[in-house]
């Protein structure tokens, strides 16, 4: 099971820095642009795709720093936001790396954010959820992208394991 885990973090680090690299290339009026996506912009969704993983992290480790609301802006500045992807990115496989295989099939308690009730649940279907979490609104980025006329990113697993990287999950 942790390998699977360790596949999913190393994809989805691979994947960001493929989304980011795209929007690197959008002006600020675009890289703000409400294209109706669900958190508006390529801004705005990038900032909630890094506001979940913290938050998601701080309920599984108890460490670092979780921001109260879902639509929070972190970083308006993209270098900033950039930056502060890439250390989550490394903190989520170091993370999981540091786990024993036990770990997968334990529990852990935590508040919701959106009604403040105390849930318990088994950690692996909960890291499901966040590695999924991630896809969707990348999903949402590259839609963003298309609608600014850009082109598409190659975001799909199987092209993650013919890297050189993904190829040991492969």
């Amino acid at each position: 099971m942790k390998r699977h885990f360790m596949m999913l973090a190393c994809y989805n680090q691979w994947a960001n820095e493929r989304i980011y690299e795209a929007a690197a290339e959008l002006d600020v009026a675009d890289y703000e642009r409400d294209t109706g996506a669900v958190f508006k912009s390529m801004k705005g969704t990038l900032n909630h795709l890094l506001v979940a993983d913290r938050v998601w992290l701080k309920r599984f480790t108890g460490e670092g720093d979780a921001p109260s609301q879902l639509d929070a802006i972190i970083h308006a500045d993209f270098d900033r936001l950039r930056a502060a992807r890439q250390a989550e990115d490394r903190r989520i496989v170091e993370w999981i790396g540091s786990l024993g295989d036990k770990a997968f099939t334990g529990r852990f308690t935590y508040m919701t954010i959106t009604d403040m009730r105390t849930i318990s649940q088994r950690l692996a279907p909960a890291l499901m959820h966040l590695f999924n979490h991630q896809t969707h609104h990348r999903g949402q980025a590259h839609m963003i992208l298309t609608v600014l006329g850009r082109p598409s990113v190659a975001l799909d697993l199987i092209y993650f394991q013919r890297t050189e990287d993904g190829r040991a999950f492969a």
